[in-house]
């Protein structure tokens, strides 16, 4: 069994607009959901093998406040930059790399890839917030094997839910 969690970043700032949509930093609230996101994950014994990350400043920031807060350690993070500005087929392409000792994955990164990803293994219709929280369960012991017709919709989480 493989389980991946699809988290999208933390909401971001648009304070300064002639930041590069990649270095944009996590805005006031955003600083507060990943926190409380990271405590939720926590709470359900969420606790990843990998955290493979975006690279983006909004991502990587989303990622060390979850990773702090479930007590992954920061250095062991993976940062890849072709997370950043794909799509489904690219992403999946990234999870079927994922060495199989690594059972469970928190895969951090941005709409509209995010999204499709999720259509795409579980027909998945819903809009991911920021800071929302998808946690999918692949019948297989390979992550390239995962599919659709593998997949199941385990929960979905988002701060303003709470």
């Amino acid at each position: 069994m493989k389980k991946l969690y699809l988290i999208r970043h933390a909401k971001s700032s648009w304070k300064n607009l002639n930041l590069d949509d990649f270095d944009r930093p996590l805005s006031k609230r955003g600083k507060g959901d990943a926190p409380f996101m990271g405590k939720l994950l926590k709470k359900k014994n969420a606790l990843p093998d990998l955290i493979l990350s975006s690279p983006a400043k909004r991502a990587k920031a989303t990622a060390k406040i979850i990773a702090k807060e479930i007590g992954y350690g920061i250095e062991q993070i993976e940062f890849n930059s072709n997370i950043y500005g794909v799509y489904d087929t690219q992403l999946s392409a990234i999870l079927n790399s994922v060495e199989n000792k690594n059972d469970t994955v928190f895969f951090i990164g941005h709409n509209p890839g995010f999204n499709a990803l999720a259509s795409y293994f579980l027909d998945f219709k819903d809009n991911i917030p920021t800071c929302g929280i998808v946690e999918i369960d692949f019948d297989t012991n390979s992550w390239q094997e995962i599919s659709p017709d593998n997949a199941k919709l385990i929960s979905f989480e988002y701060p303003k839910k709470f």
